[in-house]
């Protein structure tokens, strides 16, 4: 396997062959997520899926290695959360009836600048999140055990594809045929999405994250719907419908506050080294092969900064905000996009169209009273957290598999602009086909999300509440605690909440069982033996989780794949 220690890593890491294969599938992908993002309102992961198919093609090729199948998926994989951050918002101007100013054009401008602000930004902040906090991006480890296992083959090889393959099987009879339910254990409890989400890898996110963060999130969660919710209505205090909007309003302000904290902590201390190795163009940082800004910082500056510049430019000529609203998306972009970051690598969830009505709301703050327009920013703010949430994810496999950071970077852009393309193309067929009538709830294509960007347009539901939450969420992770867990705990349905809750506790119980199962085996050991037995327990179980979340992912998107023939068909 290709390490990344010759003369140039990234050129054998990033092949022509790679590209076609990769661009080829990112078209696929892309198309397929923007359809199943309309319709079905959910969009899962492809990157497992990318990565099984990359490796396929190229061992067809011969003489693959997993940094170039790496790079493969990477390119693959980008263009799917492009289309999700177009359809979770932009939908939404269409139930409003104003599909008449929104061209492709217009879509296709949307996804390029998020695309770009994503690149910059992701970018910027890997070194901290992959190399420094080793966050644990959950869908990113699972693409690295599934190369791991299908080169290895073997008895990992075996468990893993045999949990991909009991976990796709459980997808396909839930989704596709309705033998099992999608919520179990649902209560009537008003205002509280009271249930189990009947999906292993939900339960297998919980697995991977751990007990420590999933009772941070848990605990936002049965404060927020069983305080707030269910004992502030019960006492009269705020009726349901109140206390659900001061939920997601609090919620915004946690996530809100913990990434300007997160910015303000350990990003700009960041931005004032960069800056000042810019100055001295020191040559001991030039060859770090951890660094995506390490070649010559003064040209990785200058083109960032013209990137970005050249963003605002697009959004002031081809969007139509105004020059501080340009400039206002383009700062907010950064701290959501490192939000998106943070909260892909604790949770493996980026609620990407959350980060865009935050930004929305502060640009209609500054004045915007363009409707359009103002999905128009939520739109370039979804993109590019939806691409940071693949990006850092990708990050994290390659890290894993010592693929060169470059190559990936640079196959990420070819398929986010790509992605661009595509994503904007389909959604444009889409409702030139069907009209505007067809989106929203109810409808053939329910687009939940975008629903409701269509119905916050109109402000901050509770407006103290986002202020508290916002000053707690910067407190909080003042004090070293995880303010995002907690808001992604206040904000969240409570169903998956308490599904991740209880892939947290199966992990606790698997490590107690290996514990007494082995108390005797390792009482005459040294310390590290029983490390390393251990560690070869929490391998097996890393495994398992990685391939029920990868099983059900993949399955996600055949059925994707299904639902265009068939709606094309139809």
């Amino acid at each position: 396997m290709d390490n990344g220690n010759n003369r140039a890593p990234w050129r054998g890491q990033l092949t022509l062959r790679g590209a076609i294969i990769g661009t080829i599938g990112c078209v696929i992908i892309t198309a397929s997520s923007a359809y199943t993002a309309l319709r079905l309102g959910a969009l899962p992961w492809p990157i497992v899926f990318a990565a099984v198919i990359s490796l396929f093609f190229l061992r067809l090729l011969g003489n693959a290695s997993l940094n170039e199948a790496n790079v493969t998926h990477t390119i693959m994989s980008a263009g799917a959360m492009v289309a999700g951050g177009l359809a979770f918002t932009l939908p939404g101007a269409w139930m409003l009836g104003l599909a008449n100013q929104m061209g492709w054009v217009q879509m296709f401008l949307v996804a390029l600048c998020g695309t770009v602000l994503g690149l910059v930004c992701t970018a910027l902040i890997h070194r901290h999140f992959i190399v420094e906090d080793e966050l644990e991006f959950p869908t990113g480890t699972a693409a690295a055990e599934t190369l791991r296992a299908t080169e290895a083959g073997g008895s990992t090889g075996a468990r893993l594809f045999w949990s991909m393959g009991l976990a796709g099987a459980y997808g396909v009879l839930r989704d596709a045929l309705g033998v099992v339910p999608t919520m179990l254990a649902q209560l009537p409890i008003p205002g509280v999405s009271f249930g189990i989400y009947n999906s292993p890898m939900m339960l297998s996110v919980g697995f991977l994250v751990g007990f420590v963060p999933l009772a941070f999130w848990f605990g936002g969660a049965a404060a927020a719907n069983f305080g707030l919710i269910g004992a502030g209505s019960a006492l009269g205090l705020w009726s349901v419908t109140s206390a659900q909007g001061i939920v997601s309003s609090l919620g915004m302000g946690l996530m809100m506050g913990s990434g300007i904290a997160t910015v303000v902590k350990d990003i700009l201390p960041q931005v004032g080294t960069f800056v000042r190795q810019a100055r001295q163009d020191a040559p001991g940082e030039k060859d770090d092969p951890q660094s995506l800004v390490s070649g010559s910082l003064r040209t990785d500056a200058g083109i960032f900064g013209v990137a970005t510049a050249a963003v605002a430019v697009l959004a002031c000529l081809g969007l139509g905000l105004s020059p501080v609203a340009s400039v206002v998306v383009v700062a907010l972009t950064f701290v959501t996009t490192i939000m998106s970051a943070q909260s892909c690598g604790q949770t493996g969830i980026d609620p990407m169209e959350i980060f865009g009505l935050i930004v929305l709301l502060a640009v209609a703050a500054l004045g915007e009273h363009s409707q359009v327009r103002l999905f128009f920013v939520a739109g370039m703010v979804a993109v590019a957290c939806g691409l940071a949430g693949d990006v850092m994810n990708d990050f994290r496999a390659g890290h894993l598999l010592g693929t060169d950071p470059r190559a990936q970077w640079l196959g990420q852009a070819l398929g986010g602009i790509v992605g661009a393309v595509v994503a904007a193309a389909v959604m444009y067929a889409l409702v030139a086909a069907y009209g505007p009538g067809a989106f929203g709830p109810g409808k053939a294509f329910v687009a939940a999300q975008a629903s409701v960007v269509a119905t916050m347009i109109s402000g901050i539901p509770s407006v103290p509440a986002f202020a508290i939450g916002l000053a707690a969420g910067i407190a909080l992770y003042w004090a070293k605690l995880p303010a995002m867990m907690v808001g992604l705990g206040v904000y969240l349905p409570f169903y998956m909440s308490l599904t991740a809750f209880l892939g947290a506790l199966a992990k606790l119980a698997y490590d107690a069982a290996w514990r007494r199962r082995n108390a005797a085996a390792t009482s005459g050991t040294d310390d590290a033996e029983r490390e390393r037995l251990f560690a070869e327990h929490e391998q097996n179980g890393l495994v398992v989780a990685s391939g029920v979340l990868g099983g059900e992912s993949i399955v996600g998107v055949i059925i994707a794949f299904a639902s265009v023939i068939m709606g094309l068909a139809a």
